[in-house]
């Protein structure tokens, strides 16, 4: 299951519980469409889990999510593959719609 378009991104992400912004749902259609991550920053409370929870009950798939702490401010970590050694102990949890750095195919 994927989206179709930026409006397909707003439509679904609204019935998963998540209003999103243009802009919102223009970055998560390209992240897709071009199968890039997104790397979403910002205080607390501002909406970052629940923006990845409402992606992945959109797209009918689990969510993974790591956190990492302390110095994990340069996205190419994520990038490469490699895990900054601010995250060599990650915590993660794992239920049906988390976080993640990864969106798993069903």
């Amino acid at each position: 299951m994927s989206y179709q378009s930026v409006a397909d991104v707003e439509t679904r992400l609204t019935k998963a519980g998540y209003i999103p912004s243009r802009e919102i749902a223009t970055v998560i259609f390209l992240a897709q469409a071009t199968q890039k991550p997104v790397l979403i920053e910002g205080p607390a409370g501002v909406g970052k889990t629940e923006l990845a929870k409402a992606v992945a009950r959109s797209l009918g798939r689990e969510l993974i999510r790591l956190q990492c702490y302390e110095g994990l401010t340069r996205p190419r970590h994520f990038m490469n593959g490699s895990m900054p050694s601010s995250c060599s102990t990650p915590r993660w949890s794992r239920t049906k719609s988390t976080i993640s750095s990864e969106l798993r195919q069903p």
